[in-house]
Formats: C-alpha cells, structure tokens, sequence
C-alpha cells in the first residue's frame, strides 16, 4: 500500500472515530417533551445561581478591582450585576473561601447555560430574582456580620443548594439524550453542591455547635416543603 493510501485511510478511520463520539444533533432543541423541561430546568437554574450570586456576595463583600494575589484570604468577589457593592459580613476563612468559590463557579455556570438556550432554543434569557430566593437574600441583609451572619448563611445557603438538587436529579435522568454537555454540567453541579452542604454541616457543628442541621424541613426531604427557608435543627424553631 502506498503512504498516500496509508494517510487516506487514517484520516479517514480517525473521522469516523470522531464522528461517533460526537453526538448527532448536540446543538438542537431537545425532541418531544425534553425540549420544555429544559428551557424551565435552565431558566430556573440560572435564576438559581443568579441568587447565590448575592448571597455570596454577602459573605466575601465584592471589589471593583482584584489585588492577584491568590492567598489573600481577604479577597471579594465581583459585584453582582443589579446590586451595589458590599463589604464583607463573613470573617471565618473556610466559609469566605466557599463564598468565592460559588460566586466564580455559578457565574461561569450561567454563561454556559444562557449560552444553551440561545443555541438551542433561540432564547436570550437574563437572570432574575425569585420570591423564594428573595426570602433567603433578606435573611442574609437582615444578619449582622459576624456570628449572627455566619449562622444564618451556613443555613440559608445550604437549604438554597439542597433545592437545586431536585431539579438537577431530573436534569440527569430526563434531558435530551443528545445534550452531553448539559448533563455533564449537571453532574458537577450535584457533587459539588453536595461538597458544599456536607462542609456547610461540619461548619455549624465546629463553630457554633450545631450538630444536627439538615437542610430540609421535616423528616421527608422530597415532600412539599414550605416551612424554614433555613432548615432545621434542634432549638431552630425558636431562632427562625
């Protein structure tokens, strides 16, 4: 066989290869009835991280200008688009720390959901407010720093994640099958979001002896949950 016929063969087994693992259709609408349950699943998504956005905002405070230096454990995030600028309410590092996290990570979650449903939909879709997590950004407002704040946005913040964890259950399992990157994304979002809940629960129990927090209401965690937007533990009634 000669090289020119050698090279052709390859070229051609490697499209084949990349071909297949390519799926077919990725930048479509989702068929039937995936395609509603993703515009709602990435609309409220986005609306959902929009939030966190404040709320970690609240706990790190934000800054026009980023000092570089990345062990400054001082360091604010960006302000959110709609809010004035901050100071920091926070002052425990590991909770700053998650603070900054979240507000890089969402935000770049954002974009690539938007950037779905403007590819996918046709839909250029701004992020906003939801009563619910209205509620939860007011708790944090309300909260003087210190304490006070680091106990009600361990709470809030892990009940926000907690209620994101259903939805992104019916991501994983009821999206286009055609829509890897979105059930990728999906994916991260579940773990990391757990990560987060179970550090939010070793923080309460190290820094203010709480050590029995969950952040559902109730003992069903799937049921209608309309009670504390905090979560609950012993003696949480009282404080809510």
């Amino acid at each position: 066989m000669c090289p020119s016929s050698t090279v052709r063969r390859v070229i051609s087994v490697s499209a084949v290869v990349i071909a297949a693992m390519t799926p077919l259709g990725a930048s479509g609408p989702g068929r039937g009835v995936t395609a509603q349950f993703e515009i709602d699943f990435m609309e409220f998504t986005i609306d959902h991280h929009f939030a966190a956005l404040r709320m970690t905002e609240l706990a790190a405070g934000t800054e026009l200008q980023r000092s570089g230096d990345l062990a400054n454990p001082h360091e604010g995030t960006s302000p959110t688009p709609g809010f004035e600028p901050t100071p920091a309410k926070a002052g425990l590092h590991d909770l700053l720390s998650l603070a900054r996290r979240n507000n890089r990570v969402q935000r770049e979650e954002i974009r690539s959901l938007q950037m779905f449903l403007q590819e996918w939909y046709g839909i250029k879709y701004e992020p906003k407010i939801r009563p619910e997590n209205q509620e939860m950004i007011d708790i944090l407002e309300r909260a003087a720093p210190g304490d006070e704040f680091h106990h009600a946005f361990l709470e809030t913040f892990s009940r926000h994640h907690f209620t994101l964890t259903q939805p992104v259950n019916g991501c994983l399992t009821g999206t286009d099958l055609e829509h890897v990157d979105l059930r990728r994304m999906c994916m991260q979002m579940w773990h990391s979001q757990m990560a987060d809940i179970d550090e939010m629960r070793n923080e309460l129990a190290r820094h203010l002896s709480i050590v029995d927090y969950k952040p559902f209401n109730g003992s069903q965690p799937l049921a209608p949950q309309p009670g504390s937007p905090r979560g609950e533990h012993t003696g949480s009634e009282q404080e809510h």
